[in-house]
């Protein structure tokens, strides 16, 4: 007969967390992780215990196309990190279908070096259905691994659509990676990112691709001249890396330095971090919201009449919004 191990209680959770240990903070974030209803009061208070010990950390946003090699450039850019003595934390968002929710969670393959690291922490986590190639309990995670001790967290993101640029409502520091002469000019723009970008970095700068790289610099670099200068004051400029040679990625690491000196100075980042929370506190209020509301049956039913009647277009969104808002309201005052 198997026998499950018992899980551990929230003290022992925070205190394998706080004493660094790697497997205690693994099962904390799968914890945090779980969508099963009686698991959130222990993920509730777990993140409440830890919260004190959180906010030490520089986060860092890694987005960019698929096989602009992000990957790489982490193992790469990491390895730097850990072999000066900085303690980071890596969180790899991977595909997952649309159907299965299954995900390859290939990342500790690609990062297989880093992910060996006792200074290194790497940690997969699925898609699923969140948009903007964040996970949904990324900014949770993050905030385990900073109780932790790591110095520096990175999030790399799918890079997939508009929405990645939610990313940077969880960052300190935002990282574009482009490719030179792959259509990414128009693609940067008309996403959007180039906007919130912090720096851009035009990777594979090596061997035969490096004249492109240097050409693709001088036109991103121009291209960010025609965007205001942010609120945080902070001038993004474009750099070349190479994972394979290493250029590069010290001049990126003093750029991110000098950006955080830059915000912490100025008072932006408290200011930036504090609208993030509160971003975080209304996602999870309208995530709990839409919880409550499909507790009701006949809530679920009468939404699905209403998709029916807006996908016909036989009633507006706006009055099936307005009609299940009541049919709702109606329902929280039987309850009562």
């Amino acid at each position: 007969m198997k026998h499950t191990k018992p899980r551990l209680d929230i003290s022992s959770f925070a205190e394998g967390i706080f004493a660094g240990d790697r497997v205690i903070l693994g099962q904390a974030i799968t914890l945090i992780e779980s969508n099963l209803e009686s698991d959130q009061p222990d993920a509730a208070a777990l993140l409440e215990k830890v919260l004190p010990k959180t906010g030490r950390s520089l986060r860092i946003g890694v987005t960019g196309v698929p096989g602009v090699g992000k990957s790489t450039f982490i193992e790469s850019f990491g390895k730097y990190l850990v072999n000066n003595g900085k303690k980071l934390a890596v969180l790899t968002i991977d595909p997952s279908s649309p159907l299965t929710k299954g995900s390859i969670l290939g990342d500790k393959t690609r990062m297989d070096e880093l992910s060996k690291h006792p200074s290194a922490f790497v940690r997969p986590s699925s898609s699923a259905t969140a948009t903007g190639g964040v996970a949904h309990k990324t900014r949770e995670a993050m905030l385990l691994c900073e109780a932790a001790g790591y110095d520096v967290i990175i999030i790399e993101t799918l890079g997939v659509g508009q929405s990645e640029i939610a990313v940077s409502n969880m960052v300190d520091f935002f990282l574009l990676l482009m490719l030179a002469g792959a259509g990414d000019e128009l693609q940067g723009m008309k996403k959007g990112i180039m906007e919130v970008a912090d720096a851009l970095v035009i990777t594979k700068a090596d061997g035969n691709n490096l004249k492109n790289a240097v050409e693709a610099q001088g036109v991103f670099q121009q291209a960010l001249h025609l965007f205001p200068v942010p609120e945080s004051g902070w001038h993004p400029t474009v750099l070349l890396s190479s994972a394979i040679t290493g250029s590069g990625i010290e001049e990126i690491w003093n750029v991110i330095t000098k950006h955080n000196e830059h915000t912490t100075s100025t008072g932006y980042l408290l200011k930036n971090r504090g609208r993030q929370n509160i971003a975080w506190f209304q996602d999870r209020f309208m995530q709990l919201l839409n919880i409550d509301l499909q507790q009701f049956g006949e809530i679920r039913n009468f939404q699905k009449k209403l998709e029916a009647e807006v996908s016909s277009s036989a009633l507006s969104s706006q009055a099936a919004a307005k009609q299940l808002l009541d049919a709702y309201h109606d329902a929280l005052k039987r309850k009562s």
